[in-house]
């Protein structure tokens, strides 16, 4: 007697538009699309034709395959202690600015005028909000980051003539970015004065003539240079009739008592600078952008220029400065103004109920940084929760990723770059690490 013959398991997986006809798949493509649920039900029916899931569990290992969102990118919690961190976008937008974006995300009257019906000018209410932070201001453009911002005005103002800048401030910045490379590739010449040390107003004199299209100030922002130094300010270079252009970088409109060597916007224009150049999505705590501040006549010389429409902002970005400008603190100002006892009684509210999970966690006394090329030096006391190393892989690699950052052998997750809301998130994502 013969046994009778084996079924081909193959058979049992269920075919494409049988899984489809899940609710949960039908939910899914209608957010995702339907060619990632295809794809994502494919993988999972080869699964099961290799024997690594039952058959059965098919439109379950899909939905494990499908991404959260359409997009590539994906949403992480930043434990690093870093406030602008730039692999991490830098300034996280606040409630108010997402929901300026979503409400602009449709058709809005980013140019037009609904009263008259005719052409208004784009970005209006972000920049008079912009010129209203900075009172001394008499006018504003928005571009699309802070290079761009200085490019235009090189382009625009010493294009075949002479920027005047100091050795000192001839930076070089994050991957491999250096100052003078953008400004050559403008058709501006520099003219180099002082020493990487010291540079004084009358370095600044000697070197003027009618070459001159205006001198440059920049903020070095992640470095610092102590010692046997000198550097004219922007109230010792005004008076030498020529225009002073101020890079400050970080974006601070207005001085802060936490960072009193942060040069601000407010401050550089009532020391006589024609232009102040600076990026958005750093302590201002908005989105990227290049922010441009001055006089009237140098910020219409700029706008009006072609370079102008090749660096101008979509709506989403003047509807996220906007809200930034006129809504309630950002994240960054709240990670900045943190009170280091409230982060340790966070931290230890945190490690009790993760030690009672059985996890090795401790909390511990930090330091947190600014970032982005933003106060340099600057140490923010801050507090941590302290877990064994392993754990930075393990939450990077998560279904909700954190990024901590590994010091003396321990993966610290700094409570100053997480919002005291985001605590159980945290919490739920350490002890989801401790199962892997």
């Amino acid at each position: 007697m013969t046994d009778p013959p084996r079924l081909d398991p193959r058979r049992a997986v269920p075919r494409t538009d049988a899984v489809l006809r899940d609710p949960r798949l039908r939910e899914a493509a209608a957010r995702l699309g339907e060619a990632a649920v295809k794809t994502a039900v494919r993988q999972a029916q080869d699964q099961a034709r290799h024997g690594t899931v039952p058959p059965g569990e098919v439109a379950d290992t899909a939905l494990a395959l499908l991404p959260r969102t359409p997009g590539g990118l994906r949403a992480v919690v930043n434990a690093t202690g870093v406030l602008l961190h730039t692999n991490l976008g830098r300034a996280p937008l606040s409630a108010a600015a997402r929901r300026a974006v979503r409400e602009a995300a449709g058709p809005t009257d980013v140019e037009l005028d609904l009263r008259t019906g005719v052409r208004a000018r784009r970005g209006r209410t972000a920049l008079a909000a912009l010129r209203d932070r900075v009172p001394s201001a008499a006018a504003a453009h928005v571009v699309n980051n802070g290079a761009a911002a200085l490019a235009l005005a090189a382009t625009a103002l010493a294009a075949g003539r002479e920027i005047v800048v100091s050795r000192g401030e001839m930076v070089e910045i994050g991957d491999g970015f250096r100052l003078p490379d953008l400004l050559v590739a403008t058709g501006a010449r520099l003219r180099e004065v002082g020493t990487t040390n010291r540079t004084t107003p009358d370095d600044y004199a000697a070197a003027l003539d009618d070459r001159t299209a205006f001198i440059l100030k920049v903020h070095p922002s992640n470095f610092r240079v102590t010692g046997f130094t000198r550097a004219a300010d922007t109230a010792e270079l005004a008076p030498l009739g020529v225009p002073v252009v101020v890079d400050i970088g970080s974006g601070l409109l207005a001085p802060h008592p936490l960072l009193p060597d942060e040069p601000d916007a407010e401050t550089q224009l009532r020391a006589g600078a024609a232009l102040v150049t600076a990026s958005g999505d750093k302590l201002l705590g908005g989105p990227q952008c290049g922010l441009l501040l001055g006089s009237e006549d140098t910020v219409r010389a700029l706008s009006r220029h072609p370079l102008a429409r090749a660096l101008r902002v979509d709506k989403l970005t003047l509807a996220a400065l906007e809200a930034t400008l006129t809504g309630p603190a950002t994240p960054t100002g709240e990670a900045l103004t943190a009170d280091p006892a409230r982060l340790r009684q966070r931290a230890e509210r945190l490690a009790r109920a993760l030690t009672a999970d059985g996890v090795d966690a401790h909390a511990v006394d930090s330091e947190a940084t600014v970032g982005g090329g933003g106060a340099p030096g600057v140490a923010l006391p801050s507090a941590a929760l302290s877990l064994p190393e392993r754990y930075a892989a393990a939450l990077r690699t998560g279904p909700d990723p954190v990024v901590g950052r590994l010091a003396a052998g321990r993966c610290l997750l700094d409570l100053r770059t997480v919002p005291e809301p985001d605590d159980e998130r945290l919490a739920a994502a350490v002890r989801q690490a401790s199962r892997r």
